[in-house]
């Protein structure tokens, strides 16, 4: 499909950004992205996909450009109903971080979403959980490094 991000290693090309983030957590010393609880890991992945799977893809270059004129909108729409469901599940799961007070995949997938929010100016104070995750993680030196405004394929206007 051509995808982005995709990740050369152990001599195999992984596409998809969860699958990347299992592979590294199957693979590599830690730090762990998933807790070692079964329910709090089931957590985790259900917040995973529902970003992934249920508010994300519904942004993609491709989809935006087959809407046209209303993407905005669109973006925004998918948005606010993804984070109406994802507000209800964090306020049950949340501690400092989306599942209790370790950084787990979950949080890694939330930052680049509520980046996508920002994006789309959608306001986000109706959802002071995915607010306060947001900003407790961002000023994390790896999450600023790993930020989509700093990446070096991030188009000049959407660059900080």
């Amino acid at each position: 499909m051509q995808q982005v991000p995709a990740l050369c290693i152990d001599g195999i090309t992984i596409s998809q950004s969860l699958a990347i983030i299992q592979y590294l957590e199957d693979t590599r010393p830690g730090p762990h992205l998933l807790p070692q609880d079964p329910k709090m890991r089931a957590q985790v992945r259900m917040i995973c996909d529902h970003i992934a799977s249920g508010i994300q893809p519904l942004q993609n270059l491709y989809v935006l450009q087959k809407i046209g004129a209303e993407k905005v909108e669109w973006a925004q729409h998918f948005i606010v109903r993804g984070f109406q469901a994802l507000e209800l599940i964090l306020l049950q799961t949340a501690g400092r971080y989306c599942v209790g007070d370790e950084i787990s995949m979950a949080d890694i997938c939330l930052v680049p979403q509520v980046y996508n929010a920002e994006r789309f100016k959608v306001d986000l104070t109706p959802f002071p959980t995915i607010k306060r995750l947001n900003e407790t993680l961002i000023v994390m030196e790896a999450f600023q490094a790993s930020h989509p405004s700093r990446q070096p394929d991030t188009p000049a206007d959407l660059q900080v």
